[in-house]
């Protein structure tokens, strides 16, 4: 059956994301999609932007967005589905995610050059979005610098390589995510906090991409279920097909919606197409999610400090 939607996308919005949000929409309708949501990282500045383009195009526009947070210690995504993006709040947090950022992308280059790894700064600046210097980027900077051609450091990056599968992203996350010798901490949200957010902006909370990475366990979703999580992104391009009926099962037994999204960003991830997903059924998965966030928005209370 041909996949028709995707509930996790990335815009240029996202500092890792590369298509603008009336360009993505214009892909999707190419792709054959007709009901998508925006998920931006930290960010619904393209929310707007996104409405008109998939109007012009005939799709079903979700507004959406991608919160980092932190659970028990651990860093977790979550999806809120159905906000409005005129609420304050939403600025609050991007900029206090990218005042972060910029400080801590100096450090991550000070920290990847004391490994021995050169680094055009100038290079690093010109391509920055939003004066953010991610992980990735600096891969692409330190894998293209004639310096670092012979660097033992970079050579399981090289074609042929035992990390060689998705050099950039593989070297983010052995540089500079914990543990690694280039990690610089972000403060984020813890979930609760985040979960309330979501709610109080008219949004339903769903868990992004749980198989991926450490994977959570039943008793950490039961108790994510219990501070208030409205579902699970049960298909995902990172799952396995046994994943999937784990975690599809799992939220069926909790009363949780499942949805099902790409995760797609553009050249950031190449593996990752529009619509890439297999979903058993979407339609349910749609109509579902558009239930509860009737549902949601039917009882929220005027939020003070929305934007005019």
């Amino acid at each position: 059956m041909e996949q028709t939607v995707d509930l996790h996308l990335h815009s240029s919005v996202s500092m890792d994301g590369e298509l603008p949000p009336e360009e993505l929409m214009r892909r999707c309708a190419a792709a054959g999609l007709a009901t998508v949501a925006l998920t931006d990282h930290n960010s619904v500045r393209g929310v707007a932007q996104a409405r008109l383009a998939a109007r012009v195009h005939g799709i079903r526009l979700i507004s959406g967005v991608e919160l980092d947070c932190v659970w028990e210690g651990s860093a977790l995504r979550l999806l809120g589905y159905g906000v409005d993006e005129t609420r304050v709040v939403f600025a609050d947090v991007e900029e206090n995610i990218l005042r972060q950022e910029r400080h801590a992308s100096g450090l991550r280059i000070e920290l990847i050059r004391k490994c021995g790894i050169q680094i055009d700064g100038a290079w690093l600046c010109g391509h920055a979005r939003d004066g953010v210097i991610t992980g990735k980027l600096i891969a692409e900077a330190a894998m293209n610098d004639a310096e670092n051609v012979n660097s033992s450091r970079l050579k399981p990056y090289r074609p042929g390589g035992s990390r060689s599968d998705d050099p950039y992203l593989n070297f983010c996350l052995d540089y500079c995510t914990p543990g690694g010798p280039a990690y610089v901490p972000i403060r984020y949200m813890q979930a609760a906090e985040a979960i309330r957010m979501i709610h109080a902006c008219g949004g339903v909370a769903v868990l992004a991409h749980p198989g991926a990475g450490n994977a959570l366990r039943v008793d950490e979703l039961q108790r994510l279920a219990d501070i208030g999580m409205d579902g699970v992104e049960a298909y995902s391009n990172y799952h396995t097909p046994e994943q999937t009926d784990f975690y599809r099962g799992q939220a069926e037994a909790r009363g949780l919606l499942v949805t099902c999204g790409s995760d797609f960003h553009g050249k950031g991830k190449p593996y990752i197409g529009l619509g890439g997903i297999r979903c058993d059924d979407s339609a349910a998965c749609v109509d579902a999610l558009l239930a509860r966030m009737q549902r949601t928005a039917s009882m929220l209370l005027p939020v003070k400090g929305k934007a005019t």
